[in-house]
C-alpha cells in the first residue's frame, strides 16, 4: 500500500537522494520535465536543494508517495504567485519511478495535491505537460480541463521538439 505525505524542509532535505533517483529515472526514460538526457542522479541535487528551500519559504508544497517504505513518486504545488493571483497554484513535476507505475500512485498524488491546494486556500490549479504523454491522459481522466496545445514549447530529453498541453482545474 502506498502513503502520500507533504514534506517539511527537514524531510525534503532528507528525501533528496530518493527524489534525485526518481527524476533521473523519469528523464532518462524520456519524460519532458525541464531536463536533458543522459543524466545521472547527482545532476539533480542542486535542483532538489532549491525545491527544499522553496518548501522552507512556504513557496512550494512538496508531496511524496511511499510504497513499501520507499519514496517512489512526487509532485509539487507552486504556491507563490503574483499579487493578482493569490487564488492560484501551479502543479509541477508529477514524477513516478518506473518500478512503481500502474499502482495508482499518480492519482493519489494528484488528489493529495488538490487537497493541499484547498488547505492553502487556492481555488485554481494550472499545469502544463508534454502533449501525447501518459501524464496528459492521467490529467484528462482526473477531470482536468484541457485549454490547448502550444507547439514546439519545449524539448524532450533527447533534444527533439515537444508540444505542450495546458490544463487547469477549479477547486
Amino acid at each position: 500500500m502506498s502513503m502520500i505525505r507533504v514534506l517539511n524542509f527537514e524531510e525534503a532535505r532528507a528525501a533528496i537522494p530518493a527524489l534525485a533517483e526518481i527524476i533521473t529515472d523519469c528523464v532518462n526514460g524520456g519524460a519532458s520535465v525541464g531536463f536533458m538526457a543522459p543524466c545521472e542522479t547527482h545532476d539533480f541535487i542542486p535542483y532538489w536543494n532549491r525545491v527544499a528551500n522553496e518548501v522552507d519559504a512556504g513557496e512550494t508544497a512538496l508531496l511524496i508517495a511511499e510504497h513499501q517504505g520507499e519514496i517512489v513518486g512526487t509532485v509539487q504545488l507552486g504556491l507563490s504567485q503574483m499579487p493578482n493571483q493569490p487564488h492560484r497554484a501551479d502543479l509541477k513535476k508529477l514524477l513516478i519511478h518506473t518500478k512503481a507505475r500502474g499502482l495508482g500512485i499518480a492519482r493519489k498524488l494528484m488528489e493529495a495535491a488538490e487537497e493541499s491546494a484547498r488547505n492553502h486556500r487556492k481555488t485554481l490549479i494550472c499545469l502544463d505537460t508534454a502533449t501525447g504523454s501518459h501524464a496528459e491522459a492521467i490529467y484528462t481522466h482526473l477531470g482536468w480541463e484541457r485549454v490547448g496545445v502550444i507547439p514546439n514549447y519545449a524539448l524532450y530529453p533527447d533534444g527533439s521538439p515537444c508540444a505542450t498541453t495546458l490544463f487547469y482545474k477549479g477547486l
